[in-house]
């Protein structure tokens, strides 16, 4: 353990030097449990990765709390003095600014970017391209949801085994077990979706951001984004107009709103169009029961009604 207490007291001059003051905040951080493994999660699906794969070896903090949209996260003194301190910090760079800014001051090489682990998707800015005609502009970066693909979660989870792994080689296997047993578990929750939405009578989901491109290019599907990457972001009247044109043609029965955002933006397309409104959650933040493998089950039934799948 005195590798880790070298380590933990070494972050956390750093984040003294870089915030000061801090000393009072920061000191019920990481390094807490000599018996486990400190580790700070950005938000919710790495909190839920970390907590599978790390087991009772890990003590676990998540920076976006439950409830709270983690894209416009801001981190207070003590959070910065937790990122300081932890032994392990799991983030997404690009998706959350403040963390990104925390991790480049005081991350190291205690910081696992789960970005690196696969290639993102390039971000668009909602819509979909018809064969002949031009796409929608694109709004340039990457996007950030690779855990609403189990399959690229799965990867990311062997990852992380690795990681915790190098910080507690005595524990390295149990590790690797847990990430095993949660890839078959996700393993199973894609078979279920291939199953579930092979046969659907139309397989267009009309969002109000767009968030589910890694799940809709996995499971064949067509994504129409009222808004681009930013739930927050106001559609002009064109775009909302557009929306409800290609919700017309290809029958939308339903116009899909997320957990943490409003929903006034989907409620406005589906009474355009007489559509019904429902929600699909991104599960950027814990859900309110259950866990991500559930919120991802409830979500294929609620794909699976809107898009009349037999």
């Amino acid at each position: 353990m005195t590798v880790r207490s070298a380590r933990a007291l070494a972050a956390a001059t750093a984040a003294l030097l870089t915030l000061g003051g801090l000393a009072a905040c920061s000191g019920d951080g990481g390094g807490s449990d000599p018996d486990r493994v400190d580790v700070v999660a950005a938000f919710y699906p790495l909190q839920f990765l970390a907590e599978k794969i790390g087991g009772d070896a890990v003590a676990v903090t998540s920076l976006a709390k439950p409830g709270a949209e983690p894209h416009d996260l801001e981190l207070n003194p003590r959070q910065v003095g937790q990122v300081a301190d932890a032994e392990l910090i799991v983030y997404l760079a690009g998706f959350q600014p403040a963390v990104d800014e925390a991790v480049e001051q005081n991350g190291g090489k205690r910081a696992f970017d789960v970005a690196g682990v696969q290639p993102l998707l390039d971000a668009a800015a909602g819509g979909h391209q018809h064969d002949g005609e031009a796409g929608h502009e694109e709004s340039g970066g990457k996007d950030p949801h690779l855990w609403l693909d189990p399959t690229r979660l799965a990867t990311v989870g062997d990852r992380l085994a690795e990681r915790l792994g190098r910080v507690d080689p005595d524990r390295a296997a149990d590790f690797t077990a847990r990430a095993t047993a949660l890839r078959a578990e996700l393993t199973g929750l894609d078979a279920d979706y291939a199953r579930g939405l092979a046969t659907c009578q139309r397989r267009e989901i009309v969002t109000s951001h767009t968030a589910f491109g890694y799940l809709a290019e996995h499971y064949r599907l067509d994504q129409v984004g009222i808004t681009g990457l930013s739930p927050d972001a106001e559609p002009s009247p064109q775009r909302l107009a557009e929306v409800a044109e290609e919700a017309r043609e290809h029958g939308a029965t339903t116009i899909f709103f997320e957990t943490l955002v409003s929903p006034k933006v989907a409620e406005t397309v589906a009474r355009e169009v007489g559509a019904r409104t429902a929600v699909l959650d991104p599960i950027e933040g814990r859900p309110a029961d259950g866990d991500y493998l559930s919120a991802m089950r409830a979500n294929l039934q609620t794909l699976r009604t809107a898009l009349d799948c037999s």
